[in-house]
């Protein structure tokens, strides 16, 4: 008779490995037809504006390095993903050098200074996007127009570091700002197609869901975050819709319009910065949709996406802390 132990473990027994490489490249994978689809619409800019990012953000991963490994760290894949993720929340014309800064601070002050990948408080490509939008806001609110693949280049892309750009850039309004300012609507076709202004990978709302939908049945995020977070913009939107038809736009318009489905698939659903247990899961979600309508209705941007995860993310430990679930055979402590 073996002298093995026995082991006892809980269903399932059988499970996919899952792990940080596995998920960094499912995710990239899943990008893949969103920096497509920015490329098609937003031709050359797309990709500089994307491999700018990257580069800032894997530059400074090397050389935050441990001493002596440096570049070591670069294997996870979560700095090229960070960059990419940055890319695709920044407007087609960005100077390219700003979108290298952003690479470097999403490392350096999203991801460094807390002890590195798994010990961050706040989504890094989101601290790189909310330090772009507080240094240059002129920048990251100019907007262009798609206009089909092309090798031209959008905006002040080539501007040097702190000077003005000789190009003149055409901005437009995204369908959010002209819903809020101006009162005008945009088609639900063009929301959906992604033939509207808007940052790289934000525009193309089939796509989006359509990815999502993949990362969801391929378990590489809590499904229970973006179904609260898409329900708590539906019942808020609506219930202000019913109030006020011409005041308020319809949920609709909400779920489908600016970054809130691409927020919702790739940066609300980190696992590092976005509660594990399950009833936390779904007020952290809840929370995130509540303040981006708030901040979408009543404040003075036409966007909340970026500003509510970060506030959630920096609720999430709390949350965390106290919706545990209870440990069988141990008493409660009072």
């Amino acid at each position: 008779m073996s002298s093995r132990p026995l082991l006892v473990q809980p269903a399932p027994f059988l499970r996919r490995p899952l792990t940080t490489p596995v998920l960094m490249r499912d995710v990239l994978l899943a990008l893949v037809p969103v920096l497509g689809a920015a490329v098609w619409y937003f031709g050359a800019s797309a990709l500089l504006v994307v491999g700018a990012a990257v580069a800032g953000a894997c530059g400074t991963e090397w050389a935050l390095g441990p001493g002596g490994r440096r570049g070591t760290s670069l294997a996870d894949g979560s700095a090229i993903l960070t960059g990419v993720l940055l890319g695709l929340t920044l407007p087609p014309g960005l100077p390219l050098w700003m979108a290298f800064v952003g690479g470097v601070v999403a490392i350096g002050l999203g991801k460094a200074v807390w002890g590195g990948l798994g010990h961050n408080l706040f989504n890094p490509a989101l601290v790189g996007r909310a330090f772009l939008q507080a240094a240059f806001p002129t920048a990251l609110t100019t907007w262009t127009t798609p206009g089909g693949a092309s090798l031209w280049l959008r905006g002040s892309n080539l501007a040097l570091p702190f000077l003005r750009s000789d190009v003149d850039a055409v901005s437009v309004a995204t369908p959010l700002a002209l819903a809020k300012f101006q009162g005008e609507s945009t088609p639900f076709a063009s929301l959906l197609a992604g033939s509207t202004s808007g940052s790289l990978g934000e525009t193309s709302a089939a796509l989006l869901i359509l990815c999502g939908l993949v990362l969801g049945l391929r378990r590489s995020f809590d499904w229970r975050i973006p179904v609260a977070l898409l329900a708590a913009v539906a019942v808020f939107a609506g219930v202000l819709h019913w109030v006020d038809p011409g005041r308020y736009p319809a949920p609709v318009f909400h779920l489908l319009s600016g970054g809130l489905l691409f927020g919702t698939v790739f940066m609300a659903t980190d696992p590092v910065t976005s509660p594990v247990a399950p009833k936390a899961a779904w007020v952290f979600g809840a929370g995130v949709g509540l303040l981006v309508v708030l901040i979408r209705t009543f404040g003075g941007l036409p966007e909340g996406v970026m500003y509510s995860i970060l506030l959630m993310n920096a609720a999430s430990p709390l949350i965390e802390k106290q919706m545990q679930p209870r440990v069988f055979g141990r008493k409660a402590v009072s």
